[in-house]
């Protein structure tokens, strides 16, 4: 184990975080295994992992700010922003209901390294069936996406609530695999993050507050911020990458680091 000052753990977790959230290799899964690796574990290194969130959400709204902005001010009238507004609507609505049911098992039993290991392995194996199955496009574009879509990339998010499998995986896998272009599933799946992790970090919190005090504020704001600035580059960067690549070299990412986490499991070493 690696022991180190908790603002130092809050720099290190913010960079994982913000490095991993919209990549298909699973910002929990990363976190839970840097934090094993810290000895920072437990309860409230749970809650905290989930609340820093908030930075890479942040990166988002600031760079989606203009379609934000559209989106808001078009949603009272007929068209590609109402209808790319409803349809995160409904892709939001299942993870709301099942994890505000699955809320204490997901965070009692399911937050553990072995199941990160596995979720990653066999979630790289469902990306490279994917991506030999190759999916006909049917939506290009956000504005193209179908109510039945939005659907499908819903119920694949709930997926996610099991560490390791990667809220941008399945999110975005889903969508692809549901006939949108690989840019149009990392959009939606970015999109729909936004009231996803803000709720879930705020449900979170607030479930959690006692076992904080003003004194982890710091630790907070340092995490967050941090994840802010990583997430922010790696947004940009991802969104140029899918335009010309497929995931397969997640897909492959994502084995090779669940079965690195199955043997320092192991050996004792997490």
């Amino acid at each position: 184990m690696i022991f180190l000052s908790p603002l130092l753990i809050a720099v290190i977790l913010g960079l994982v975080e913000g490095a991993t959230e919209f990549l298909p290799i699973s910002s929990t899964g990363h976190l839970i295994a840097v934090g094993a690796l810290l000895d920072f574990t437990g309860e409230r290194a749970a809650t905290f992992e989930v609340v820093i969130q908030l930075g890479a959400i942040l990166a988002v709204v600031w760079h989606y700010r203009g379609a934000l902005l559209r989106m808001a001010t078009g949603v009272l009238r007929p068209g590609e922003d109402r209808r790319a507004t409803g349809n995160l609507l409904i892709a939001f609505l299942p993870a709301v209901v099942i994890g505000l049911l699955a809320h204490d098992f997901i965070k009692t039993v399911l937050f553990a390294p072995t199941v990160v290991a596995w979720a990653l392995i066999l979630g790289g194996f469902v990306m490279l069936a994917i991506e030999w199955r190759r999916p006909t496009t049917t939506a290009a574009s956000l504005g193209a996406v179908t109510r039945g879509q939005a659907l499908i990339i819903g119920f694949a998010q709930v997926l996610a609530m099991i560490p390791g499998t990667s809220r941008a995986a399945a999110t975005i896998l889903g969508g692809y695999a549901a006939g949108l272009s690989r840019p149009a599933a990392t959009e939606f799946s970015f999109l729909l993050a936004i009231p996803t992790i803000i709720g879930a970090a705020g449900f979170d919190f607030v479930a959690s507050r006692d076992l904080f005090g003003r004194e982890d504020l710091p630790m907070f704001a340092v995490g967050t911020a941090v994840a802010f600035v990583s997430a922010l580059l790696v947004i940009r960067g991802f969104l140029r990458f899918v335009e010309g690549h497929t995931f397969s070299v997640f897909a492959w990412y994502r084995i090779g680091f669940g079965t690195l986490l199955l043997l320092l499991l192991a050996r004792g070493v997490i």
